[in-house]
């Protein structure tokens, strides 16, 4: 039986989130799981509406919701800040992390399978988060970013401990061309013996992408092998710009 509390999971959302679950569940999964497999992202135009990212963002200055700020420069991270969520998580990112878990686990098994990694993920969050917790992981990681005019953020991998969920979403909260411009999500992909490959994703507002955190198999003329992915975000040239990151593994102390 899981021993997440009912703060960590989620218990006792209103009505109005499972429309977000029922939304989720609605994806054109067996295409998104093929351009996982073929590229390690995959695009979900409009996730979330225009109100919903406003709602967001917004609260941005709540810090009432989160447990820690981090300022990127003074990390080596880039430029620009972002908060990390504290427990309970608002039900719209809570509902997110809920949902989106389960079509993504066959797909994190296979991918493991595929790369002869032996760590196999329940069908539920909340039993995978339950396995964080007993190995001292427990802090929450969706977070909430900020970025002005001339920040970015440097190609990393978010995996905070020794339990990692191989795939994780990020969604955009502000208006591309109208709050800001530049500031794409960048991707690199570093093959053996090959120079890295990179891939940007054109983000809409309320638009989600789905990619991998570290690794995933690419199948060669001899069976599958293992890549390295790290992700980003280009320069600011003007105004501002927010995006949700729902990351599934919690991180240790």
């Amino acid at each position: 039986m899981s021993t997440v509390s009912a703060s960590a999971s989620g218990a006792g959302l209103p009505q109005a989130v499972p429309a977000l679950a029922d939304r989720i569940g609605a994806l054109p999964w067996p295409s998104l799981q093929a351009e996982l497999d073929a590229h390690g992202n995959a695009l979900i135009p409009a996730l979330l509406g225009a109100d919903e990212c406003t709602q967001l963002l917004s609260r941005y200055a709540d810090d009432t919701l989160f447990r820690s700020r981090v300022t990127m420069a003074r990390h080596g991270f880039g430029r620009g800040e972002y908060k990390y969520y504290a427990y309970p998580l608002p039900d719209p990112v809570q509902a997110l992390r809920a949902a989106l878990y389960p079509p993504l686990v066959g797909i994190a098994n296979r991918w493991n399978e595929a790369m002869e990694i032996p760590v196999r993920y329940p069908d539920s969050h909340a039993d995978f988060l339950a396995r964080c917790h007993a190995a001292g992981q427990s802090r929450p990681t969706p977070l909430l970013l900020r970025y002005g005019p001339d920040d970015y953020n440097c190609l990393h991998q978010d995996l905070y401990g020794e339990h990692v969920f191989p795939l994780q979403v990020a969604v955009l909260l502000s208006r591309p061309g109208e709050d800001f411009t530049g500031g794409e999500f960048v991707l690199t992909e570093q093959r053996p013996r090959m120079q890295s490959r990179p891939e940007v994703v054109p983000l809409r507002q309320g638009d989600a992408v789905i990619f991998a955190v570290s690794n995933r198999p690419v199948h060669g003329s001899r069976g599958s092998y293992r890549v390295n992915l790290r992700h980003g975000v280009s320069r600011l040239r003007w105004g501002r710009r927010f995006t949700l990151g729902v990351i599934f593994h919690d991180a240790g102390a």
